[in-house]
Protein backbone atom coordinates (compact mmCIF):
# COMPACT_ATOMS: atom_id res chain seq x y z
CA UNK A 1 0.00 0.00 0.00
CA UNK A 2 1.28 3.47 -0.79
CA UNK A 3 1.37 6.24 1.80
CA UNK A 4 -1.70 7.81 0.23
CA UNK A 5 -3.59 4.48 0.26
CA UNK A 6 -2.71 3.95 3.93
CA UNK A 7 -3.96 7.41 4.83
CA UNK A 8 -7.21 6.74 2.90
CA UNK A 9 -7.51 3.47 4.83
CA UNK A 10 -7.12 5.28 8.16
CA UNK A 11 -9.72 7.83 7.04
CA UNK A 12 -12.23 5.14 6.06
CA UNK A 13 -11.73 3.37 9.38
CA UNK A 14 -12.72 6.50 11.32
CA UNK A 15 -16.40 5.72 10.78
CA UNK A 16 -16.00 2.54 12.86
CA UNK A 17 -15.59 4.47 16.11
CA UNK A 18 -18.02 6.29 18.31
CA UNK A 19 -16.75 9.56 19.84
CA UNK A 20 -16.24 7.71 23.13
CA UNK A 21 -14.28 4.91 21.48
CA UNK A 22 -12.14 7.40 19.59
CA UNK A 23 -11.02 9.10 22.82
CA UNK A 24 -10.89 6.02 25.06
CA UNK A 25 -7.54 5.62 26.86
CA UNK A 26 -7.43 1.99 27.98
CA UNK A 27 -4.65 2.38 30.56
CA UNK A 28 -1.87 4.70 31.63
CA UNK A 29 0.84 5.01 29.03
CA UNK A 30 -1.41 3.87 26.17
CA UNK A 31 -2.82 6.30 23.64
CA UNK A 32 -6.39 6.56 22.47
CA UNK A 33 -7.21 5.97 18.81
CA UNK A 34 -7.69 9.75 18.50
CA UNK A 35 -4.16 10.32 19.82
CA UNK A 36 -2.72 7.76 17.41
CA UNK A 37 -4.39 9.52 14.47
CA UNK A 38 -3.13 12.90 15.67
CA UNK A 39 0.39 11.51 15.93
CA UNK A 40 0.33 9.97 12.44
CA UNK A 41 -0.91 13.24 10.93
CA UNK A 42 1.60 15.45 12.77
CA UNK A 43 4.59 13.23 11.98
CA UNK A 44 3.59 12.94 8.30
CA UNK A 45 3.47 16.74 8.06
CA UNK A 46 6.92 16.92 9.69
CA UNK A 47 8.25 14.48 7.10
CA UNK A 48 6.66 16.48 4.28
CA UNK A 49 8.16 19.67 5.74
CA UNK A 50 11.57 17.99 5.46
CA UNK A 51 10.88 16.95 1.86
CA UNK A 52 9.93 20.55 1.15
CA UNK A 53 13.19 21.69 2.77
CA UNK A 54 15.11 19.34 0.47
CA UNK A 55 13.40 20.95 -2.53
CA UNK A 56 14.45 24.42 -1.42
CA UNK A 57 18.15 23.56 -1.15
CA UNK A 58 20.72 24.52 -3.76
CA UNK A 59 23.72 22.66 -2.40
CA UNK A 60 24.29 18.92 -2.43
CA UNK A 61 24.84 17.10 0.86
CA UNK A 62 27.58 14.45 0.71
CA UNK A 63 26.68 12.89 4.07
CA UNK A 64 24.50 9.79 4.19
CA UNK A 65 22.28 7.82 6.49
CA UNK A 66 23.15 6.38 9.86
CA UNK A 67 23.39 2.63 10.25
CA UNK A 68 19.83 2.63 11.56
CA UNK A 69 18.71 4.73 8.59
CA UNK A 70 20.37 2.33 6.16
CA UNK A 71 18.67 -0.64 7.84
CA UNK A 72 15.29 1.09 7.79
CA UNK A 73 15.51 1.94 4.10
CA UNK A 74 16.79 -1.53 3.20
CA UNK A 75 13.96 -3.18 5.17
CA UNK A 76 11.40 -0.76 3.74
CA UNK A 77 9.80 -0.18 7.12
CA UNK A 78 10.10 0.11 10.85
CA UNK A 79 10.74 -3.06 12.87
CA UNK A 80 7.61 -4.67 14.38
CA UNK A 81 8.30 -3.36 17.87
CA UNK A 82 6.96 -0.50 19.96
CA UNK A 83 9.19 2.53 19.70
CA UNK A 84 9.36 4.91 22.62
CA UNK A 85 10.87 8.31 22.05
CA UNK A 86 12.73 10.16 24.80
CA UNK A 87 10.35 11.91 27.22
CA UNK A 88 11.17 15.38 25.85
CA UNK A 89 9.96 14.22 22.42
CA UNK A 90 7.06 12.14 23.71
CA UNK A 91 4.35 14.58 24.76
CA UNK A 92 0.91 12.95 24.57
CA UNK A 93 -0.85 13.75 21.29
CA UNK A 94 -4.16 15.60 21.10
CA UNK A 95 -7.18 13.60 22.25
CA UNK A 96 -9.99 16.00 21.40
CA UNK A 97 -10.51 15.84 17.63
CA UNK A 98 -13.83 14.57 16.32
CA UNK A 99 -14.14 12.10 13.45
CA UNK A 100 -14.91 15.02 11.17
CA UNK A 101 -11.84 16.97 12.29
CA UNK A 102 -9.56 13.97 11.85
CA UNK A 103 -11.07 13.23 8.42
CA UNK A 104 -10.52 16.83 7.35
CA UNK A 105 -6.93 16.77 8.61
CA UNK A 106 -6.34 13.50 6.75
CA UNK A 107 -7.79 14.99 3.56
CA UNK A 108 -5.42 17.95 3.88
CA UNK A 109 -2.49 15.60 4.48
CA UNK A 110 -3.41 13.36 1.54
CA UNK A 111 -3.59 16.41 -0.73
CA UNK A 112 -0.21 17.60 0.44
CA UNK A 113 1.29 14.13 -0.03
CA UNK A 114 -0.14 13.90 -3.56
CA UNK A 115 1.39 17.28 -4.37
CA UNK A 116 4.85 16.14 -3.28
CA UNK A 117 4.54 12.72 -4.92
CA UNK A 118 3.97 14.51 -8.22
CA UNK A 119 7.23 16.45 -7.98
CA UNK A 120 9.58 14.41 -5.80
CA UNK A 121 11.39 12.86 -8.78
CA UNK A 122 12.36 16.34 -9.97
CA UNK A 123 14.28 17.09 -6.77
CA UNK A 124 18.02 16.43 -6.77
CA UNK A 125 18.50 13.24 -4.69
CA UNK A 126 21.64 14.76 -3.18
CA UNK A 127 19.65 17.61 -1.61
CA UNK A 128 19.19 16.18 1.87
CA UNK A 129 17.91 17.15 5.30
CA UNK A 130 19.05 15.45 8.47
CA UNK A 131 16.76 13.17 10.47
CA UNK A 132 17.77 12.86 14.12
CA UNK A 133 17.98 9.07 14.05
CA UNK A 134 18.32 8.09 10.41
CA UNK A 135 20.86 10.59 9.12
CA UNK A 136 20.68 12.57 5.89
CA UNK A 137 17.59 11.81 3.79
CA UNK A 138 16.49 13.16 0.44
CA UNK A 139 12.94 14.21 -0.47
CA UNK A 140 12.00 10.79 -1.87
CA UNK A 141 13.17 9.10 1.34
CA UNK A 142 11.20 11.59 3.47
CA UNK A 143 8.06 10.76 1.46
CA UNK A 144 8.81 7.07 1.95
CA UNK A 145 8.86 7.63 5.70
CA UNK A 146 5.24 8.84 5.57
CA UNK A 147 4.20 5.41 4.30
CA UNK A 148 6.55 3.46 6.59
CA UNK A 149 5.48 5.37 9.70
CA UNK A 150 1.76 5.10 8.90
CA UNK A 151 2.10 1.36 8.20
CA UNK A 152 3.97 0.92 11.48
CA UNK A 153 0.92 2.26 13.33
CA UNK A 154 -1.44 -0.33 11.82
CA UNK A 155 -0.27 -2.73 14.55
CA UNK A 156 -0.98 -0.13 17.21
CA UNK A 157 -4.43 0.47 15.71
CA UNK A 158 -5.25 -3.25 16.01
CA UNK A 159 -4.08 -3.27 19.62
CA UNK A 160 -6.13 -0.19 20.50
CA UNK A 161 -9.21 -1.68 18.83
CA UNK A 162 -8.83 -4.79 20.98
CA UNK A 163 -9.46 -2.62 24.07
CA UNK A 164 -12.81 -1.37 22.73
Amino acid sequence: MSGKELLFHFKQELSNYSPEQLRYIPKEGVWSIDQMYDHIILVAHEYLDSAESCASLNEEQPLGKTRTGEQLMKAGGFPPVKIRLPDEMNAPPNNSDSQEQLASRLDELIGRLENWEAKVNLINPNYKVEHGGFGWLNAKEWLGLVEMHSRHHLRQKEELESYL
